[in-house]
């Protein structure tokens, strides 16, 4: 195979290819010999099918497999022996073929443009820890030790008040019918928490054990029988027994019934909790800050191709009326991602960085963890997904070169109190929302420009 770059003009490059008749034939030959084995034909013993007959018989359909595997392996080694970085697909054009000839073609190409570097000590990055106050993190406690709570029997007599568990049988029944799921028995109900029926819990405030009470309520919008939804119901409710909050103790005891080695095992549990809380999205802005200088950085010409797939990918939820009004700030998505993309590759080719097997599983495994009970389904979900496997690689892949350009930064420490932390997530949060509507109002008043027009 002989292969030459014949001209190169930006980010275009066309290489001509020869591929020698000798080895076309040889793959033929080598072709006709594997199917003799395979082929069946009536007078022939298996595998006794003569090469010539075999070629009669099926030669265009060989000859067209054996160029076909040629032009993809050739094509392959031209590209990599004349050092191309290839984006998209190469497109090929026969110049001449047939058999007994050479195999003559083109190659026409879209490169990735060349790269350089700017230095990563130059970005600066803000990277936030949040400091948790002692008080937050009791007051998380002491909502963790009321959802907790256990109960004791009141006493004869006692009346149920707010906070005290009602034990109860029931039997529903709308315009004096029942109705399925209009029973039920030993139901458990916290008064003040409102968790039944909303405003069931009032009417139930002093009863006794052994009372019957009648409680009036309107079924609930979301309920599953759509046609009872908002009906009102009448609940005859049988008192078998009242139950009076025990006050949790909050000691060692009680964090490790929780999963605690002990209390300060807990307290420590819970600030890494609060501060994980506003630390992903912290960790999110402090990226974005991140990619915004890398891209601001570097001048590049893009690939034709890549953005127009690109902008295929942001447009791909648009309707067809909507395309054209967003096509410009599209395209801009688009020539973003695809820049930050080149840059952060290059970053991670210059610094030898890759993803191996043992990140992928650490990763699914900590997945794994993070849902217990769900297990199964989600090993499941990666056996049977290849792509969300490549998702997983390039999320995980990202995430290490940020890491590299964090190393390599300047970077400042900020610790923050939860109220600053929660203060700078809102500002980012309102700046994107201004972002979004600027955007809109620009689409609203492209569109009054244009029925004015008309």
């Amino acid at each position: 195979m002989k292969a030459k770059v014949t001209s190169k003009k930006g980010l275009k490059a066309s290489l001509s290819v020869l591929v020698d008749k000798k080895i076309i034939q040889k793959k033929l030959d080598e072709k006709l010999d594997e199917l003799k084995d395979k082929v069946q034909l009536k007078g022939f013993r298996p595998g006794k099918v003569p090469p010539k007959v075999i070629k009669e018989q099926f030669g265009k359909a060989i000859y067209g497999e054996v160029i076909d595997g040629i032009l993809k392996e050739t094509s392959t080694k031209a590209i990599e022996d004349n050092k191309l970085k290839v984006a998209g697909q190469p497109k090929i054009d026969l110049k001449t073929f047939g058999e007994g000839k050479d195999l003559d073609y083109t190659i026409e190409v879209e490169t990735l443009p060349d790269v350089k570097l700017k230095p990563l000590e130059n970005i600066k990055v803000t990277d936030y820890e949040i400091l948790v106050d002692e008080v937050i993190v009791k007051k998380r406690i002491d909502e963790i030790a009321k959802n907790q709570q256990n109960f004791s029997e009141k006493l004869e007599g006692e009346k149920a008040q707010n906070g005290d568990m009602v034990v109860f049988d029931y039997e529903a029944k709308i315009d004096g019918r029942s109705f399925e799921g209009s029973e039920g028995k030993n139901i458990q109900i916290v008064l003040g928490r409102d968790l039944f029926i909303k405003g069931f819990d009032t009417q139930l405030i002093g009863v006794n054990k052994n009372d019957k009470r009648t409680v009036n309520v309107k079924l609930p919008e979301n309920y599953h029988k759509k046609d009872l939804a908002n009906k009102k119901t009448e609940f005859y409710c049988k008192i078998q027994n009242l139950k009076k909050p025990i006050e949790t103790k909050i000691d060692n005891d009680f964090a490790k019934k929780i999963g605690a080695k002990d209390l300060n095992d807990l307290r420590n549990l819970i600030k890494k909790q609060i501060s994980s809380e506003h630390k992903r999205t912290l960790d999110a802005i402090t990226k974005k800050d991140i990619l915004e200088q890398i891209e601001k950085s570097h001048t590049l010409d893009l690939p034709s191709n890549l953005v127009q797939q690109e902008t295929k990918i942001v447009s791909q939820n648009l309707k067809k009326e909507d395309l054209d009004e967003n096509k410009e700030k599209n395209t801009k998505i688009a020539k973003s991602r695809i820049k930050i993309g080149i840059i952060l590759n290059q970053i991670a080719e210059k610094n030898n960085l890759k993803i191996n097997e043992d990140e992928i599983k650490n990763e699914i495994q900590k997945q794994v963890r993070n849902m217990p009970g769900q297990e199964k389904m989600v090993m499941e979900y990666y056996q049977k997904n290849p792509s969300a496997i490549a998702s997983l690689k390039g999320a995980l892949y990202e995430e290490k070169i940020i890491d590299l350009v964090k190393s390599k930064s300047k970077l400042t420490k900020k610790n923050l109190t939860l109220k600053e932390a929660e203060e700078i997530i809102k500002k980012f949060t309102q700046t994107t929302e201004e972002s979004t509507k600027r955007s809109d109002l620009k689409k609203n008043h492209k569109k009054s420009k244009n029925k004015k027009k008309k």
